[in-house]
């Protein structure tokens, strides 16, 4: 009874220092469309045959380990941009969202993030959407196409629709304006919170779309490298570690014209 009685108490003084719910989701202009401020910086790059860009996991509650792999990736000078696998934020909450965006706007270079299963909490969702744009997204440069792709079933009931497949397919039928293309997603195939249903069907997916190359993802806070295969080709995959690992992958990819995948390179950066 005595612990329910202080934090009712914190509970009331915390209310009263805040002039909104944390469930809201108001934002100021400069914590809004973060992905499309990011993609004006990326066309602002130069095109270049190898891209290397950081690629960072479930940052959660970790505040101080991001600050410090945001630190580290600012330090390395090849890095054009950084993608987090998802989990910015462990409750969905808009007050999680404005530390971890403040923190991740000290990286010197464009920042994407796919929406992992935490951030969909609460109203998480219309957050996510309000500060970095749709679930389900993608861009190009210098001839790579990458896909973000909403991946988190369990948050949507398992509904059929997510991850949405006509989606993946439609982005990646076109090949005649990209050379390569990575996938970015947070929830993998096979894991409980991945539709069970669509497991084939997405792998299929991409293993039937002759230019995917790389498929990233987080949620399992540890790295891990697998392989999804058929007769004619190989897709790369790689789990993030989460930042309380202290760890980061730094990835290079770059045109092989010898053979029509690209080449793949990922070191493991410690901070």
């Amino acid at each position: 009874m005595k612990l329910k009685i202080i934090c009712a108490l914190l509970l009331f003084i915390l209310q009263g220092c805040f002039q909104y719910s944390p469930y809201e989701a108001r934002l100021l202009e400069h914590e809004k469309n973060i992905h499309q401020k990011s993609l004006q910086r990326i066309k602002a790059l130069p095109i270049t045959d190898t891209i290397c860009f950081a690629f960072v996991g479930d940052p959660q509650r970790f505040y101080d380990a991001t600050y410090s792999a945001v630190a580290s990736i600012n330090q390395q000078p090849d890095v054009l941009f950084t993608i987090c696998a998802g989990d910015i934020t462990d409750f969905g909450l808009v007050m999680e969202y404005q530390a971890m965006l403040q923190i991740f706007s000290f990286l010197t270079m464009p920042f994407f993030s796919v929406v992992g299963n935490h951030d969909l909490l609460y109203n998480g969702d219309f957050v996510y959407q309000t500060m970095f744009g749709p679930f389900n997204f993608y861009f190009d440069y210098s001839g790579f196409r990458f896909v973000f792709v909403n991946t988190n079933s369990r948050e949507f009931n398992f509904n059929g629709k997510v991850p949405d497949i006509s989606f993946l397919e439609s982005c990646l039928s076109d090949t005649t304006k990209y050379q390569s293309a990575v996938i970015i997603a947070h929830v993998p195939p096979g894991n409980n919170d991945f539709d069970e249903r669509l497991n084939t069907l997405y792998i299929q997916t991409l293993l039937n779309s002759p230019k995917v190359v790389l498929h990233l993802n987080g949620h399992n806070h540890d790295f891990s490298q697998y392989e999804w295969k058929n007769s004619n080709r190989t897709i790369n995959c790689y789990n993030s570690y989460s930042v309380d690992k202290r760890r980061y992958l730094k990835i290079k990819i770059w045109h092989n014209h010898r053979n029509p995948s690209a080449s793949i390179s990922v070191e493991h950066i410690s901070f």
